[in-house]
């Protein structure tokens, strides 16, 4: 199910490998992968336990430097960025200017409140707080997270609201690219649905998303699936856009939808889902 692309190209990984050792035992995870991460793509990776999914993830984003291969970014100022030479004093201010995160974790700082972890990603960039902090509260906002919210430490909001500051956190900056590791995996149903949307609505208005899951439901808002299998990409697949929730009665395109969603699990069945 290659695809063939006119899009705009942001990200490229060449013949990427990840090697770790331990003693004398060496447990190659990537070998000698190649992809293309396109401007305003919901791309999706998703495979078995093991295959190399979170470790693709922190290669490309710069969290981790892989043993071999190059990890090219294009990014908006026109300046082609080859991250896998950088020190890790360049690649922490790339990271900074160019990638936002979110993880199966939130990681938010819990003596500060739900506004200044927002801020505190912000200030790495920018000094004007004015500014930011307007930013940051129409963001939070966007998120339903209310004005009465915006002062109350982590442990005062639910784990849906607190993933929700975590994806605002990931996207105060503007970046490039924003990065998702099982970004829903510690919440539940509903929780799972609002974080989901709002990651459906950052791509709606052009924000490209890497994001690692091993849920159907969450594969099902990317527009472009990829399959690892052993360190290598098997496979993948072209959703097109999102339709809404196939089960959704109301939803005028769930005959649409039904198919996608077809289209999603026969694909997965095949790659031994």
């Amino acid at each position: 199910m290659s695809m063939d692309r006119e899009k705009q190209i942001i990200l490229t990984a060449k013949d990427l490998s990840k090697t770790f050792s331990n003693e004398s035992v060496q447990q190659h995870v990537l070998k000698n992968l190649n992809l293309n991460i396109y401007k305003g793509d919901f791309t999706v990776v998703m495979g078995n336990s093991g295959s190399g999914k979170s470790t693709l993830l922190y290669a490309l984003s710069g969290m981790d430097q892989p043993t071999l291969g190059t990890i090219t970014y294009f990014v908006e100022n026109g300046k082609n960025e080859e991250i896998s030479k950088f020190s890790n004093d360049k690649l922490a201010l790339f990271r900074r200017d160019h990638a936002g995160f979110v993880f199966q974790q939130n990681y938010l700082n819990d003596s500060m409140s739900a506004l200044d972890n927002v801020l505190i990603s912000g200030l790495l960039k920018t000094k004007d707080r004015k500014a930011l902090t307007e930013r940051a509260k129409a963001l939070l906002e966007k998120v339903e997270i209310s004005e009465r919210d915006f002062q109350k430490f982590p442990t005062q909001l639910s784990g849906g609201q607190q993933q929700r500051v975590a994806v605002v956190r990931g996207v105060i900056n503007a970046p490039e690219i924003l990065f998702a590791d099982e970004p829903t995996g510690a919440l539940n149903s509903q929780n799972t649905i609002n974080v989901l949307d709002i990651l459906s609505d950052l791509n709606a208005q052009g924000q490209s998303i890497v994001m690692v899951t091993h849920a159907i439901k969450a594969a099902e808002r990317g527009n472009r699936i990829i399959y690892l299998s052993d360190g290598v990409i098997s496979d993948e697949c072209d959703l097109g856009p999102y339709l809404g929730d196939y089960k959704d009665e109301k939803n005028p395109n769930q005959t649409k939808a039904i198919e996608r969603h077809r289209k999603l699990k026969d694909f997965l069945q095949e790659q031994g889902w």
